[in-house]
């Protein structure tokens, strides 16, 4: 991302403020997203205006104490935005690369701050790509090297799936770590990266440190198919907006450059059959084909959901160990890494932190 439109302040100047409280909503590529403080005290300044459009890193208020006098306020605001320079069109971040697993070509994107700790690898669910995790790898990066992985049938990964099951992707992933050499990880899931992260543990346990869980399939029968078949079948903007709407509690939250991203994804060849091919081994008959008995996953478990949850029901968490933590986060859906970024990153970061 390398910039976003303010779209709403959500709170007022002079305003008491706490760490986290979201301040003001953005307008990114991907999905309109809140912008949390990231310390306490006054609201002393909204800098930015609604339907301003700004590079990331760039100044959208300032909050400081209300002993603080206004003058240094304004010095402060005058000295950072004349010396503010925007990041350069060609110097983001680390790109997407791919490596070859079981003869398929398998696209990831690795951020490495530090390699102090164990591995982190995030798995995206049913028509999803590393992209999901946009607002999550960067932050969950500065402790330990993650990777998000493309499964085949998504994202930049060859579309070949095979018989499509949880079993066939557990073997990418198993793969993968092969091929880069890792020993263990944490394992992140979303949706049925969920339960595909959950098969690999009970395929390969010493493998495997800890496991977090975002809106996870592979817990209970239940299984929004409407969704399913409304994705394969939406070629259409309006259809795929309808579509992917259901994914959010706030259905605003999606752009069009999220549905024009996802439209180009399908209209790659092979992929409609791939994701035919996986709902029928996956989703068969409308329901979830396989429910993993968590009692013999035998490692920490971390589960996230949003409790307007519209495809994967919250409540499949109750099929959880007794010892697995699990954070329901209030009004936000599906998406809930990407809707509530700002807490599901500090449960996660807390969480590995105990784990490792």
């Amino acid at each position: 991302m390398k910039e976003g439109t303010v779209v709403e302040w959500l709170v007022e100047e002079g305003a008491d403020i706490s760490h986290g409280d979201e301040l003001v909503e953005v307008e990114s590529e991907k999905i309109n997203n809140a912008v949390e403080a990231p310390t306490s005290g006054v609201l002393r300044r909204r800098v930015a205006k609604e339907g301003d459009v700004l590079p990331v890193g760039d100044l959208l208020g300032v909050i400081a104490d209300s002993d603080v006098p206004d003058s240094d306020i304004e010095a402060f605001v005058e000295e950072f935005q004349s010396t503010f320079v925007p990041e350069e069109e060609d110097a983001g971040g680390p790109a997407p690369e791919t490596v070859e697993v079981g003869g398929r070509s398998i696209q990831y994107l690795a951020m490495d701050e530090t390699d102090s700790g164990t591995p982190l690898i995030l798995i995206p669910g049913y028509g999803g790509d590393i992209n999901i995790f946009v607002f999550n790898q960067e932050t969950l990066s500065q402790d330990r090297a993650v990777y998000a992985i493309d499964m085949p049938g998504h994202g930049g990964s060859e579309k070949e799936v095979g018989d499509g099951s949880l079993d066939f992707f557990a073997g990418v992933v198993n793969g993968f770590m092969e091929e880069k050499g890792i020993g263990r990880a944490h394992l992140a899931g979303h949706s049925m990266g969920g339960a595909i992260a959950s098969v690999f543990t009970l395929d390969n346990p010493d493998k495997v440190a800890s496991l977090t869980l975002f809106a996870s399939a592979g817990f209970g029968e239940e299984i929004n198919s409407e969704y399913i078949e409304a994705f394969i079948a939406a070629n259409k903007r309006k259809d795929m907006k309808a579509a992917l709407q259901r994914l959010f509690a706030d259905p605003s939250l999606v752009t069009r450059d999220l549905v024009a991203d996802i439209l180009a994804y399908k209209r790659k060849d092979g992929v409609n059959e791939s994701l035919r091919t996986v709902a029928d081994s996956v989703f068969a008959d409308g329901k979830q084909s396989r429910v993993i008995d968590a009692s013999k996953l035998g490692v920490p478990i971390l589960a996230v959901w949003g409790d307007d949850d519209k495809i994967v029901p919250s409540s499949h968490s109750k099929n959880l160990p007794d010892d697995a933590k699990v954070e329901t986060i209030e009004n936000k859906g599906h998406m809930v890494q990407m809707e509530a970024a700002g807490p599901t990153n500090r449960v996660v970061s807390e969480f590995l932190s105990r784990v490792e």
